[in-house]
């Protein structure tokens, strides 16, 4: 998917945030999703290597999926990748593995709707499992943010 696709989350962020900050972040990891999603993934997973990145800024899906990583899907199993194409039958998709997810220093979570309120639940108050892969993602030496509108956190208390 090309950048410019109303579809694209690069699209969302980039209006939505990066354009309206006063300066803007000194380096981007962009995915390519213009290409072919293999060849994105190891397009990716090249611009990655010996990269650490600082932060992760994610949203979660009504099935409780971040970063094209689904519900129970072989992709949450890998560990030597830090890119892989993940296929779908919607759209052609490249995620970020568990392993890079989880050494970011600084992950952030945006959802709203009530749509998401019970995946939110499942990320964010019940325990971890591959059912619910943005319940998987927490930064292991970091910290973990949720901004949650009242609809996404109505599952999860006052």
């Amino acid at each position: 998917m090309r950048p410019g696709d109303e579809r694209s989350n690069y699209l969302l962020v980039r209006e939505r945030l990066l354009d309206r900050l006063e300066r803007g972040p000194a380096v981007e990891h962009r995915i390519r999703g213009e290409l072919a999603p293999e060849e994105a993934a190891e397009v990716y997973e090249a611009e990655l290597r010996g990269v650490g990145l600082d932060l992760i800024l994610l949203g979660i899906g009504p099935d409780g999926h971040t970063a094209s990583l689904f519900p129970n899907d072989p992709a949450l199993e890998e560990r030597e990748r830090k890119a892989l194409a993940v296929p779908r039958a919607d759209i052609a998709r490249v995620t970020l593995t568990l392993p890079v997810l989880q050494e970011t220093p600084r992950i952030v979570f945006l959802a709203t709707g009530e749509d998401k309120a019970d995946a939110v639940r499942r990320a964010f108050a019940d325990p971890p499992s591959s059912a619910t892969p943005a319940s998987l993602v927490r930064a292991v030496e970091g910290v973990t943010y949720a901004f949650l509108d009242r609809a996404a956190a109505a599952e999860i208390g006052p």
